[in-house]
């Protein structure tokens, strides 16, 4: 196709096709490409001569195979994005050549559609793979479900086989709380009911498969409340740019924004542009964007930018729904990497709550690990808290992806969030709070050979407490500074008091010696060292765990570990 000027100004809908692998999907959308003159006719010819030449009838699902093979050869066609327009709009379709692929395409965010095809054969009817092929647009946010019911020439175009289709699809959608947008009998392979009406289908009365495209609605821009997940910080001259795609909402110059975690707050002072003629004041859902913000915070990819008034949650703990592909089962406790819009960060399934029968939507009791394909609600604990937010208020901040090692093996959305427990031996003022364990106590158990600890009774401190300094293995100085990374929190402690409780963002480096969570010397000296301790314990890994520790932490500083035994006592 040939861009032309009276393309200018028309919108483009980004729809999916799935279907059962046997249904007639690659069918369906190769004729599509071919009704609305979107194919090369030299590849159509070349097509033909191939399907001669082996002695197969031709197939509009071929098209799609030599799409690939062209793309192998280094021409620049991406299977997974093929475009068509009809006289009305542009058109994407995100295809996927299985159940998984479309699922990565989806759950990743990489590709939004704003509207699904769930292609059915005629002679086979609603097949379990069609069900969950609907559950996981449920799951996924897609709206709009468009019914096509294939090969209805191998079913003499009967009209009942249609409606009990029809009928079965609904009522599935129905108990997913959602509506069939439309149905549509279809002849692919024979070009019925595609671009124009047929005479074999004197009973339906509806649209064509263009003509139901064309009745489909364009996505409004979300303006359900400001969502900008950090992709990367650039420094340009004097400018510090804040660069992200915005999910959701809008933003424009002079917003008063928060950037989480870590509740850093700040005005925009202007969008970055490359010329002067690029130059705006706002920006919406859909567009990327780079903001020059009036304070300068350590920033991250990951962090989430926000209006002021409607922030997302914060916590490293909730409930959700979630598919899984992995080869191996999901397994309870087993370590995973989440990715939710562009935080990663590691994340444990604390509990299986049930299993979801993809066919009936029952709850199931949970064997206690999820297959291949199954559908569960389980509950998720992270390493360190992340922005995010209910799915049904947020679509790309409310779900997320699994990954084992670089496979992705499941996906899901965010059901619930949990309230973060009691903070335990920690400090809290108002909603800032932290985790540490400053105060245990270590001792080595003699005739066990190894070191034990001993908790303190109190649970937390807040501003105006008195908090020991001296213990059986710990001795710390009358006034320095608590710095929990994990929180993204600082106490300041003067004279043996807890003087303030602050986030790293309300935080300068004083001076005084600092100690982490655990009660370990942290080798600070000066603004500078602590900037970059805070930028290399953000990024802090499993793998690099163990040296960030050695560069920054000194445990014999303020602690020692005596010895003890069975009536060691504080």
């Amino acid at each position: 196709m040939t861009e032309n000027a009276n393309d200018l100004g028309r919108n483009t809908l980004k729809l999916v096709v799935v279907g059962h692998v046997d249904h007639g999907k690659s069918t369906v959308i190769g004729r599509l490409l071919y009704d609305t003159d979107s194919v090369n006719q030299g590849l159509v010819e070349k097509v033909r001569a191939i399907s001669a030449e082996t002695g197969q009838p031709f197939e509009f699902a071929f098209l799609l195979d030599a799409f690939e093979e062209e793309r192998k050869q280094g021409i620049t066609i991406d299977t997974t994005q093929l475009r068509f327009k009809t006289k009305a709009r542009d058109y994407v379709i995100i295809d996927a050549p299985g159940h998984k692929e479309f699922l990565k395409n989806m759950i990743s965010g990489a590709s939004d559609a704003e509207a699904a095809f769930l292609v059915v054969d005629a002679g086979r009817g609603v097949e379990e793979q069609s069900r969950r092929h609907a559950h996981t647009l449920s799951l996924l946010g897609v709206e709009q479900i468009a019914l096509i019911v294939n090969k209805m020439d191998l079913v003499s175009y009967d009209e009942k086989v249609y409606n009990q289709i029809t009928k079965g699809i609904q009522d599935y959608l129905l108990s997913l709380g959602l509506r069939l947008t439309l149905s549509i009998p279809l002849a692919a392979l024979l070009g019925d009911n595609v671009a124009s009406p047929s005479k074999n289908f004197p009973w339906h009365k509806g649209p064509t498969l263009l003509e139901a495209l064309d009745a489909l609605t364009k996505e409004a821009a979300d303006d359900s409340g400001l969502r900008l997940p950090l992709q990367d910080v650039y420094k340009f001259d004097d400018r510090r740019i804040l660069a992200g795609r915005i999910e959701s909402g809008q933003v424009k110059v002079g917003d008063r924004i928060v950037i989480n975690p870590g509740h850093k707050l700040t005005t925009v002072v202007s969008l970055a542009a490359w010329l002067e003629r690029d130059i705006k004041e706002a920006a919406k859902a859909g567009e990327s964007v780079g903001l020059i913000v009036e304070d300068e915070y350590y920033n991250r990819r990951g962090e989430v930018i926000s209006l002021v008034e409607s922030p997302p949650i914060v916590s490293d703990r909730f409930k959700a729904s979630i598919f899984w592909m992995g080869k191996k089962p999901l397994i309870p406790k087993r370590r995973y990497k989440l990715k939710l819009a562009t935080s990663e960060t590691e994340a444990e399934i604390t509990e299986i709550n049930h299993l979801i029968d993809s066919d009936t939507l029952a709850e199931k009791p949970s064997p206690g690990q999820v297959g291949l394909n199954e559908v569960a609600a389980v509950e998720i604990a992270l390493n360190r808290p992340i922005p995010l937010d209910l799915f049904v208020n947020h679509k790309a901040t409310g779900r997320f992806v699994l990954q084992d090692g670089y496979d992705v093996v499941g996906g899901g959305i965010v059901a619930s969030v949990e309230e973060r427990p009691p903070v335990h031996a920690g400090f809290a003022k108002g909603v800032i709070t932290a985790r540490c364990e400053l105060f245990e106590e270590y001792f080595y158990h003699l005739s066990e050979s190894m070191v034990n600890k001993i908790k303190p009774p109190k649970p937390h401190y807040a501003v105006g407490d008195k908090v020991p300094l001296r213990g059986r293995s710990f001795l710390y100085p009358d006034s320095f500074d608590i710095v929990v990374f994990r929180d993204l929190v600082a106490i300041k402690i003067r004279q043996g008091e807890v003087a303030d409780i602050v986030t790293f963002n309300d935080y300068a480096y004083a001076g005084l010696p600092l100690i982490n969570g655990r009660g370990f010397g942290v080798l600070v000296h000066s603004e500078a060292e602590w900037l970059k301790a805070q930028e290399e314990f953000a990024a802090m890994t499993p793998e690099n765990e163990g040296v960030l520790a050695g560069r920054w932490l000194d445990f014999n500083a303020y602690r020692h570990i005596p010895i003890g035994g069975d009536d060691f006592s504080v």
